[in-house]
């Protein structure tokens, strides 16, 4: 039997806690398994790589950025498979280049294209353990590529994926829960949850798993659990909705902080709007929730955007109040996004009447309202999300 495990950069922070996983593995091993085990860099290596570059310049070239990125991982697979050969256990540490994981796009945001599993078969014959870097792969021109946010999580669901194999991530929470517990303690940790809710969830704020791997997963219908690393806690299986056997009408609440909420008033009807989302689309600002309404040959226009691209929305609103002097904006920026997820949305009625309801009743205001099929998301303070959390997670039982 193999299994692909992937452990975080928290995971794998120090020398100690290498050492934990190492135990932890060998005594999997010695029960016959083969393993296939991703690792990120440690602790918060990225981040101080990062750093190092921007001391020279704030736009360093993205592939020698690609290059510099790819060491965190490296140092980490090296290490791993150090302990577990003093240990006895016949590891190799492998590249994302020598793990066969060929990438496509450009560099800092590449998407792999294939695995060349034949490479991954050959080494399993040889060793019990494979350490492979996560986050990183090769493109055509032979160069260094990495994967982006979560690009860890990408690798290891992609070789399960290739292997048909089940994948373990382990990281510094106990599994998926119904809402964030810092912000709700009682929050209360899911036994499953299906691949669209954790798509949903990625999408809306839940930091758990990278959007792109649960995607990966459903396509490749490959199971993921979700657990702390080196507890005995139970976790979270991630996996088809029809083996997700829960099917609550809410499954969690997700929130996301730091929202900037735009109103523009007074938009001319005949191409204002392109206009505006052209200029936004020009500096990359990432527009969220979106409502529109016309009248009298006028539009009133709203959206979100993080607040750390305001900059960037400066720009281009300066932009069109010189060219559209007649429009009037207004910015609010202490806001925040509140969502609720659940798969039985789908065929249960009334959710919207009763979250309307808790809002009404706390006395919470809200900005905007977006649907999807599975989420409800909200526009509100963000001095309200802890208040407004807890009293969806009361209504719902969450």
């Amino acid at each position: 039997m193999t299994t692909v495990l992937k452990f975080g950069g928290s995971s794998v922070a120090t020398i100690e806690q290498i050492q934990a996983i190492s135990d932890y593995l060998q005594t999997r091993v010695a029960t016959g398994e083969k393993l296939v085990v991703v690792v990120s860099a440690m602790g918060k290596t990225t981040d101080s790589l990062l750093s190092l570059a921007k001391q020279i310049t704030d736009r360093p070239m993205i592939r020698e950025l690609d290059r510099l990125l790819a060491v965190g991982e490296e140092q980490t697979i090296s290490l791993l498979s150090i302990a577990l050969n003093s240990r006895g256990v016949p590891a190799i540490s492998l590249t994302g280049q020598q793990a066969g994981i060929d990438t496509m796009g450009i560099h800092t945001k590449s998407k792999i294209k294939a695995i060349r599993k034949e490479v991954l078969h050959e080494k399993l014959r040889q060793y019990d353990v494979l350490i492979v870097a996560g986050f990183q792969g090769v493109n055509e021109a032979g160069d260094v590529t990495t994967l982006g946010r979560g690009g860890s999580d990408t690798t290891a669901v992609a070789l399960a994926a290739v292997l048909s194999q089940r994948c373990e991530i382990y990281t510094d929470v106990a599994g998926v829960y119904t809402t964030d517990p810092r912000i709700h303690p009682t929050a209360k940790r899911l036994d499953t949850v299906s691949y669209d809710e954790m798509m949903e969830m990625s999408a809306l704020g839940s930091k758990v798993m990278e959007m792109r791997s649960v995607e990966l997963a459903k396509k490749y219908d490959v199971n993921i659990f979700v657990g702390k690393t080196l507890s005995s806690e139970g976790g979270t299986w991630i996996m088809d909705t029809a083996q997700a056997m829960e099917q609550k009408a809410v499954t969690s609440v997700s929130v996301v902080k730091n929202v900037l909420s735009v109103s523009i008033k007074h938009i001319p009807h005949t191409a204002g709007v392109a206009d505006i989302f052209e200029r936004l689309s020009e500096r990359h600002v990432n527009i969220d929730m979106i409502s529109q309404t016309a009248f009298d040959g006028e539009v009133f226009l709203s959206f979100t955007c993080p607040l750390d691209e305001e900059a960037f929305l400066e720009e281009a609103l300066a932009e069109l109040t010189a060219t559209l002097p007649q429009i009037k904006i207004d910015r609010h920026t202490e806001h925040a996004k509140v969502s609720v997820v659940g798969i039985g949305m789908r065929d249960a009625t009334g959710v919207a009447s009763e979250l309307f309801a808790t809002f009404r009743e706390m006395g919470i205001p809200f900005y905007q309202v977006t649907t999807s099929e599975i989420s409800i998301s909200y526009t509100i303070q963000e001095q309200d999300v802890e208040a407004a959390v807890a009293a969806i997670a009361a209504r719902f039982n969450l």
